[in-house]
């Protein structure tokens, strides 16, 4: 299945948890840092069969968001999206065809605290 590009009118941002030193002190403040900004995705909410499905394998998914592939996305991050912070639930998962032309990521909204 090819991905087409009119699906993908959304745009996201992923953050990972990391550090950086404070302007003013020089300390090292722990915290979130933009990783990618302004990703185009594909951002849905799971259909009651897709939740109820999530819901009985345990997992508190409540949207799907796609993007084109890309390397290095980890359960450990998080995606803002048009104000609200949604954690990743597991791995992405990659198209069925080749596994390098999109990714579908499960996700809750709500804030994961590092």
């Amino acid at each position: 299945m090819s991905l087409n590009a009119g699906r993908l009118r959304h745009r996201i941002v992923f953050q990972a948890l990391g550090t950086t030193q404070d302007p003013k002190t020089g300390e090292e403040v722990k915290g979130w840092i933009t990783v990618w900004d302004r990703v185009w995705a594909s951002v849905e909410p799971l259909s009651t069969n897709a939740l109820i499905a999530a819901q009985a394998a345990q997992s508190d998914a409540s949207a799907r968001i796609v993007i084109r592939y890309r390397n290095g996305v980890l359960p450990t991050m998080r995606i803002l999206f048009r104000g609200e912070m949604y954690s990743i639930k597991g791995q992405p998962l990659p198209d069925t065809v080749s596994g390098l032309e999109y990714l579908t990521i499960l996700v809750s909204k709500g804030v994961l605290n590092g």
